[in-house]
């Protein structure tokens, strides 16, 4: 088996039990059971725990960021492409294996204590916000809609994981429509 084989065997492994348990529940032996390889070859492509949850996050950060970018690039119209990521989270709200988002889960788990998660979780968030700035800039809106709408997705996928519906999806979409309408309105943009 080829190393990248293997390598994209153990993230996916650790992946899927770390979201659906939790960082600190899962040991290094359940991750090589998991995967099928033996624990000499996990700590040969991970030589620590630290390194394989920061492999973990950034396949995490490109789902996310590949998913919505698929998302809005199906949609046509300034509006209805910011609308785009709330459809999105709609979609992966009503995922049985939703548990929230990776890196607020992270975060909360370790990121006081890991400095690298805590960066980890900062950099993609961050680039999602630039993200959503770039739809709101090509929609003409202005500078405050960007963060507002990411704070909108940020608290839907948390409300979503804790509530265990995926309601807070369509709640977020709305009030999105809401900002977006008048951040439009207010620079004489139209969608």
């Amino acid at each position: 088996m080829a190393d990248e084989e293997v390598r994209r065997r153990i993230v996916d492994a650790a992946d899927g039990l770390y979201y659906a348990k939790g960082f600190h529940a899962v040991g290094m032996d359940e991750i090589r059971d998991s995967a099928g390889v033996s624990l000499r070859k996990l700590y040969g492509e991970f030589p620590s725990k630290d390194e394989l949850i920061l492999a973990v996050l950034d396949k995490r950060h490109r789902m996310w960021t590949d998913g919505v970018a698929a998302r809005v690039a199906t949609t046509e119209g300034a509006e209805a492409r910011l609308l785009a990521i709330y459809d999105y989270l709609a979609d992966w709200f009503v995922d049985d294996a939703f548990r929230g988002c990776g890196f607020i889960n992270a975060f909360g788990e370790l990121g006081a204590a890991d400095p690298q998660v805590a960066e980890a979780a900062r950099t993609h968030k961050e680039s999602f916000q630039r993200y959503v700035a770039d739809l709101a800039r090509e929609a003409g809106a202005g500078p405050a809609l960007a963060p507002q709408l990411a704070i909108l997705a940020e608290g839907a996928q948390t409300t979503a994981a804790i509530a265990g519906t995926p309601d807070a999806a369509a709640d977020a979409r709305a009030a999105a429509e809401v900002l977006i309408r008048a951040a439009l309105a207010g620079s004489g943009a139209r969608s």
